[in-house]
């Protein structure tokens, strides 16, 4: 029997090895609500957790319980009560609460620990530790309500859990915190998720909620959002009466752990399987992500860029489109270059070499990955070269093309002659490959 190529399986494998060297060492914050532990697929997100340790990935899990709490009280006849979004926890309702959290602590713990008999990670060791990591405080009175046991988070114990981390441990922390005095206290998971991450300096902070994410008026998924904008988001959801939902709550946690300087917080699914690998794993993501800096960047380029240049640029020249550069050139040229790079990976390029006795300037080596063609990052990097053409004082640009050529036209260039050209390109000219030329005055 001959057994196929699965070549989906071996692309995807190649194009996630950038973000599993990227994400090695790296802290991440992961807020699991109640919502997600009682869902069919928590099974599934355990394992990915599994996975994300075994590549070195530094992980701290803080969990929720909203969903079994409310169950859990009800059951016991008493009435779940709230003032501005927060529980207000009396004695019996501490009792349960603290009843509802210690199960689901010893379950987290033991579904890591089971050695993940069936699953891809068969066989893995996974030593998940928990502890008195957070230190609370009474939220008090407020408007003339006593909060009883709802309290704040006073002070992460930060070193406590880095050394876990050094010894390869997973941190499981519960939204009960412990005063100075020897009270507990039930805390907000996702407020203290988001001060977690903000104490260890996380790289990420992920969410799950009941969506893929944040999903826009035309309902698709927002891939990635700025505070400023998530705050928007946000507001519209309180002004539907969703303040309370799950994509709302964790929504405040990401854009406060954003600001307090967390680089990225992902709001992924924890109905779809493979959600969180996927969100970290591909270019795109699956879910939403709020960040202080866009992912995408078009910027110049330097020499640590030459590399992810030819990449992109061979298959274009292999085919003809292009032509062909040596990594020598490129070094003495890389000043000419401006990119679009995304997660480190250079996704766009092209390049102006000024003839300024002319006042002219080639814009050449036009290239876009082909998974970005469908998108405006043609035209973000004509609008840079245009823009580095007018700082150094030149008329016209023009380009030498055999297959862009309506690309071009449609974008102001316009045929013209060999003769047209700067004397120094006219030289230059290939007449085999017969290029058109197209010029545009700036």
């Amino acid at each position: 029997m001959v057994r196929e190529r699965d070549a989906v399986l071996v692309s995807a494998f190649r194009h996630s090895t950038p973000y599993v060297n990227h994400h090695r060492g790296s802290t991440f914050v992961i807020m699991i609500g109640g919502e997600a532990i009682a869902d069919e697929n928590f099974n599934s997100i355990v394992t990915d957790i599994a996975l994300l340790q075994s590549l070195g990935i530094r992980l701290v899990l803080v969990f929720g319980a909203r969903p079994q709490i409310d169950n859990q009280l009800a059951q016991a006849g008493i009435r779940s009560r709230f003032h501005k979004r927060i529980r207000i926890t009396d004695s019996d309702s501490f009792r349960i609460i603290k009843q509802v959290c210690g199960g689901l602590q010893l379950e987290i713990m033991s579904r890591l620990s089971m050695g993940l008999v069936n699953t891809p990670m068969a066989g893995a060791r996974v030593n998940v530790v928990s502890g008195n990591f957070v230190t609370a405080q009474p939220l008090g009175v407020d408007d003339g309500i006593d909060y009883c046991h709802s309290g704040r988070v006073r002070r992460i114990d930060t070193q406590g859990i880095e050394g876990q981390l050094n010894n390869n441990a997973v941190v499981l922390i519960s939204p009960i915190g412990f005063s100075v005095t020897g009270e507990s206290f039930s805390v907000n998971a996702e407020d203290l998720a988001a001060q977690v991450a903000i104490h260890l300096k996380a790289d990420k902070l992920i969410a799950f909620c009941s969506n893929q994410g944040v999903v826009g008026h035309t309902g698709q998924v927002v891939s990635e959002l700025f505070p400023e904008q998530a705050e928007e988001c946000l507001a519209q959801l309180e002004a539907q009466g969703e303040d309370s939902s799950g994509t709302a709550r964790y929504m405040r946690a990401a854009i406060k752990s954003c600001r307090a300087g967390v680089p990225r917080s992902h709001l992924v699914s924890y109905r779809e399987d493979g959600s969180l690998l996927q969100e970290l794993f591909t270019r795109d993501g699956i879910g939403t992500q709020i960040v202080r800096q866009s992912a995408e960047q078009a910027r110049r380029a330097t020499i640590d860029d030459i590399g992810g240049i030819l990449d992109l640029i061979r298959p274009m020249e292999e085919e003809g489109i292009l032509v062909r550069r040596s990594r020598e050139q490129l070094e003495m040229e890389i000043d000419l270059f401006q990119i679009i790079e995304r997660d480190g990976m250079v996704i766009g390029c092209a390049a102006l070499y000024p003839f300024p006795e002319e006042g002219m300037g080639e814009m050449a080596c036009v290239a876009i990955h082909p998974d970005y063609r469908n998108s405006n990052r043609g035209d973000r990097l004509v609008a840079k070269v245009e823009e580095q053409a007018r700082l150094q004082r030149l008329q016209k640009l023009f380009v030498l093309t055999t297959r862009s050529i309506h690309w071009f036209r449609e974008r102001g260039f316009e045929p013209v002659e060999v003769a047209d050209l700067p004397v120094a390109k006219q030289k230059l000219y290939n007449y085999q490959r017969r290029s058109k030329i197209l010029m545009k005055s700036l």
